[in-house]
């Protein structure tokens, strides 16, 4: 019986992720030109798609707007990351948080409001209603009090920045996990992927400069050798935008 079991939870693990060891979502913060003109690019060549966190704000949104409707018409995600990137500027480190944009200063109910507004301009780019967020600098709370349960009909899922390995059992898909990438090589982007692969676990990278155009930056190069592995390995790695795998997960949780 103990062998039976010990079978059966296996052959569960590797059902997890659509008979896939482990999953991976692609994510890219802020809305940059090097998404254009380098990531996405990069992504089709291999046939992957990523997801496309974007402020409302951004120069980048309002300039090359054709751009990212080919994108979304092309498989691509665009996820709301707020209106004007506002993120909590009494926190060690945060002196360069413009006041005006100081969300240890807004009431819940502002923070709110620009989410909302947000996801009316992006859904005016693709059409889309269901949409994932993007928590601007990790932050779920306006002042002292957190705004994440007033978001929730809003969204399917919300992407933090907190370095881990989600299980569907136990993620919490509205402050998912994600990996921050600066600086790293090529070979280091590729073993968390290994280990994602050995834990059974989704995988969430974080991006923002690819090439560049951001002070948080991974190298062409290295961007491009995590891409090749995902593809060579695309038999054991499922590799799809956020929604479409915290959807999957919150389906599973529910089925439990």
């Amino acid at each position: 019986m103990l062998i039976g079991t010990s079978v059966i939870a296996q052959n569960s693990d590797n059902l997890a992720w659509r008979n896939k060891a482990c999953a991976v979502a692609l994510t890219y913060d802020d809305g940059l030109n090097v998404h254009l003109d380098q990531v996405v690019p990069a992504l089709d060549s291999l046939g992957l798609k990523g997801t496309f966190y974007i402020p409302g704000n951004s120069s980048v949104l309002f300039q090359r707007m054709s751009g990212w409707k080919a994108i979304a018409a092309n498989g691509h995600e665009l996820g709301n990351h707020t209106l004007y990137h506002p993120c909590a500027g009494n926190r060690p480190g945060r002196e360069w948080v413009n006041p005006d944009h100081d969300l240890s200063d807004y009431s819940v109910n502002q923070i709110v409001d620009e989410i909302r507004v947000a996801n009316t301009l992006l859904k005016a780019v693709d059409g889309k209603d269901a949409r994932t967020i993007a928590y601007t600098c990790g932050d779920t709370a306006a002042g002292d009090q957190s705004f994440t349960e007033r978001i929730k009909d809003d969204f399917i899922s919300a992407r933090g920045v907190y370095s881990r390995f989600n299980k569907v059992e136990n993620t919490n898909i509205w402050n998912v996990g994600a990996f921050m990438v600066s600086g790293q090589s090529g070979d280091e982007l590729i073993e968390l992927v290994k280990k994602a692969q050995e834990q059974k676990a989704f995988l969430v990278f974080l991006f923002h400069g690819v090439g560049g155009e951001h002070s948080i930056n991974v190298s062409l190069e290295a961007h491009s050798q995590l891409l090749h592995y995902l593809k060579d390995h695309e038999k054991d790695i499922w590799v799809a935008p956020f929604i479409e795998i915290t959807s999957y997960i919150s389906d599973k949780q529910v089925s439990r």
